[in-house]
């Protein structure tokens, strides 16, 4: 299982160097993950100091350090 969390992890890393910032919403679209596996790599990339993330209003945006 902890290795599925890295690859996830590598994923969502690879999307938002591409993409740059995005909605919570789109990098779920754009990572094809399912909820659980998503926030299990956003848990992996916040503990690791490798993502920022942002609300604004009731939205939530992530981003690369």
């Amino acid at each position: 299982m902890i290795e599925k969390f890295g690859i996830n992890a590598g994923k969502v890393w690879t999307v938002l160097d591409k993409k740059g910032k995005l909605e919570i919403k789109a990098l779920k679209k754009e990572t094809k993950l399912t909820d659980k596996d998503l926030y299990a790599a956003l848990g992996w990339l916040g503990r690791e100091e490798k993502i920022a993330i942002e609300t604004e209003g009731k939205d939530i945006f992530i981003s690369l350090n």
